[in-house]
């Protein structure tokens, strides 16, 4: 434990730190702290470790444990964590083939230069020697699993390549001169950024194409490219997913929609026919109290015209009974007039005494 001095002067041991395992014990997989890379088993520190360029040890917590309980929950869910994984890889890769361009650059600049004809012989040459090293590191991996016939197939296309590829130094020694053949020609590898001899001998090819820094590079690559695939894949689906979900909820509005305009409709409805019912019951209302009033204004009628008629049979009788009393009377005084007209009558033949008398009784009498 690492000591340290006090102010006082004394000297005394630094405070213990958690270990690293207590925090692995104290998270999840799905912490931030946590590899994802690790947890999908492409982290680039774990793929190169002990090559010529180990990175040493991740940033990030790496963990068995942690892989194992990751591998057991995304059977039951899916975390998405290849696109954390996706961009690690992507971020290294850029990083190598930032490196990779830098190298054939810097050889550009210290070799020389030869006419694109003589380069596309080297070139030839180069992709030979890859193709060999590449079938000897195959040829070497058969052998170590005990398949010694697919092995020895591998072996004569070996051979069968080494017959090319010194037919294509032929060709490219004849194009160049002898001082500038012995140069050696070297070439920046596409994988893993390596610097490649152009007269490596087989050996070297091998080491090289078989090495665990080449393959680790391939084993990135193509765990990038599977995760590139599986990354859009799941975009694509949730994508999908989304859009069902839109729909689905685009459905549900417009069946809310179509609910609520029904309702809305309905009720309607129910407003028009309370408001036909009470517009009826207004109008029977309307023409009970007519027929009422009609009813009452006949009865009124009836009653004003008894009453005329009572008052016109009173008059009637009341000038009946004064026209009698006239004619009665009328009668009287015809009788009256007849009675003095005989009295007159008789009195001119009587004498002018009796008239007068007679006319001073009738004047008495009027």
């Amino acid at each position: 434990m690492p000591a340290y001095f006090n102010p006082q002067g004394s000297i005394r041991k630094a405070p213990h730190s958690p270990s690293r395992d207590t925090t692995r014990q104290r998270i999840k997989f799905s912490d931030e702290r946590v590899c994802k890379s690790h947890l999908l088993n492409c982290c680039p520190h774990d793929i190169l470790s002990g090559t010529r360029m180990d990175l040493g040890e991740c940033l990030k917590v790496h963990d068995l444990a942690l892989r194992a309980d990751y591998e057991i929950a995304s059977k039951q869910q899916d975390f998405f964590f290849e696109l954390d994984a996706m961009d690690h890889l992507k971020s290294f890769i850029a990083d190598c083939d930032r490196r990779t361009d830098i190298a054939k650059k810097r050889l550009a600049d210290t070799q020389e230069e030869i006419s694109a004809e003589v380069a596309a012989k080297a070139e030839k040459v180069h992709e030979l020697n890859e193709e060999i090293g590449k079938l000897l590191a195959k040829a070497e991996q058969l052998g170590a699993e005990g398949n010694v016939e697919e092995s020895q197939k591998v072996m004569d296309e070996v051979e069968k390549t080494r017959t090319r590829k010194r037919e294509a130094e032929e060709i490219y020694r004849s194009s160049m001169p002898a001082s500038s053949f012995q140069q050696q020609k070297l070439r920046v590898c596409e994988v893993c950024s390596a610097y490649l001899g152009l007269h490596d001998n087989d050996r070297r090819l091998a080491d090289h194409f078989g090495g665990k820094l080449h393959l680790g590079f391939i084993e990135i690559r193509e765990k990038l490219d599977e995760l590139k695939r599986i990354v859009a894949e799941k975009q694509e689906k949730r994508n999908q997913d989304r859009l069902k979900r839109r729909e689905e909820r685009d459905r549900e509005e417009r069946d809310k929609l179509k609910r609520r305009s029904g309702s809305k409709e309905r009720r309607r409805h129910r407003s028009s026919s309370r408001e036909r019912k009470r517009k009826t019951r207004s109008r029977s209302r309307e023409k009970r109290h007519r027929h009422r009033s009609r009813s009452n204004s006949r009865s009124s009628s009836r009653s004003h015209h008894r009453s005329r008629d009572r008052s016109r049979d009173r008059s009637s009788k009341s000038k009946s009974s004064r026209e009698k009393e006239r004619t009665s009377k009328d009668r009287d005084r015809s009788r009256d007039r007849e009675r003095r007209h005989k009295k007159r009558s008789y009195e001119a033949a009587n004498g002018k005494s009796e008239e007068r008398s007679s006319e001073e009784r009738e004047a008495g009498e009027i």
